[in-house]
């Protein structure tokens, strides 16, 4: 399957992993294969709440981590594609640095409830 052909959504209901297999401050990746094809996200933890992305960068199409999970900036207050260094606030996904002017992630509806990281769309 094509990066042209990945879903940019998911249902909601899909129990994705407790709320502690993300660390404070860190994003994990999660990709699920559903009917119509391939899905690829990720989530950023923060407190007890998460936000989640689609994962492709606005700027390429691409895929924003070239390592696995390592979606944030070092002191962890961004989120930045490892390719073109585009930068993007975690709250908003909008592009605050680089090649994306104007553009945001692709946002993914997820929450907590009952512990576990849960998709909502």
């Amino acid at each position: 399957m094509s990066d042209g052909e990945r879903l940019t959504a998911t249902p909601g209901g899909i129990k994705l992993a407790p709320l502690d297999a993300v660390v404070e401050g860190k994003a994990r990746n999660f990709v699920l294969q559903m009917r119509a094809g391939r899905f690829h996200g990720f989530v950023v933890r923060k407190d007890d709440a998460v936000v989640g992305y689609v994962d492709r960068c606005p700027h390429m199409g691409l895929p924003l981590a070239q390592v696995l999970d390592d979606y944030l900036t070092p002191r962890g207050d961004l989120i930045a594609c490892s390719w073109h260094s585009a930068l993007f606030e975690i709250d908003s996904g909008a592009c605050v640095g680089g090649p994306c002017g104007g553009a945001r992630l692709t946002p993914w509806p997820v929450a907590v409830v009952d512990g576990m990281i849960v998709t909502t769309g």
